[in-house]
């Protein structure tokens, strides 16, 4: 993930707070009208970034964007579709991006991505 004050220096992101593990910040991605809300974090050893509208879900465009603001070209991070024993929605519209810190993600030949 990038840094903090890489983040900062990114216009396409407004940056409400910040804690010590995370923030929060609104975008207006792809010249959408209305800006996206994301919650971003790196604490319990997680990179982690979730990106929501009111009343639908970012496109494919719109989070490979948000993929690109907050972190580098070289890490590969996923969205995960958990058991449905382990899954929570606290909102219909939410889309999270992952990446274990320290660790690369394993992934397939290029000619079946």
């Amino acid at each position: 993930m990038k840094t903090l004050e890489e983040l900062k220096q990114d216009k396409r992101i407004i940056i409400q707070e910040i804690g010590s593990d995370g923030g929060y910040a609104y975008a207006y991605l792809n010249g959408s009208r209305k800006p996206a809300m994301i919650v971003f974090s790196w604490g319990g050893g997680w990179d982690h970034v979730s990106v929501s509208y009111k009343n639908r879900c970012c496109t494919w465009d719109e989070m490979c964007t948000v993929k690109y603001i907050f972190f580098r070209d070289d890490e590969c991070v996923v969205q995960y579709h958990p058991k449905k024993a382990d899954y929570i929605n606290n909102h219909p519209y939410v889309l999270h991006l992952w990446k274990k810190q320290g660790e690369e993600f394993p992934m397939p030949p290029k000619y079946m991505v």
